[in-house]
């Protein structure tokens, strides 16, 4: 079992010299921060139709970002379940 995250770095392809941020641990990215934000934002646009909106430009400019959001998110999730594992 690798000691430290520099060890582990190593065994995963990252270079060390090249990514100094190993050393003190942040050296990852936010796979369910991304799909909360995607939904969240998704979930405000579509909030966002409530009251009166004045034409229909106003309700595409906010559903059709929304839908897109979340088939992304959608499809995120389900590539996340079917990744290949090694």
């Amino acid at each position: 079992m690798a000691s430290n995250s520099r060890e582990i770095a190593v065994r995963s392809g990252v270079d060390p010299d090249e990514e100094p941020s190993v050393d003190w641990g942040w050296h990852a990215t936010f796979p369910n921060g991304t799909k909360i934000a995607g939904a969240l934002s998704a979930i405000a646009l579509i909030l966002m139709l409530i009251g009166h909106p004045t034409s229909w430009t106003e309700i595409l400019f906010m559903v059709i970002p929304a839908v897109a959001l979340l088939a992304g998110v959608a499809w995120s999730i389900r590539r996340g379940r079917h990744a290949w594992r090694r």
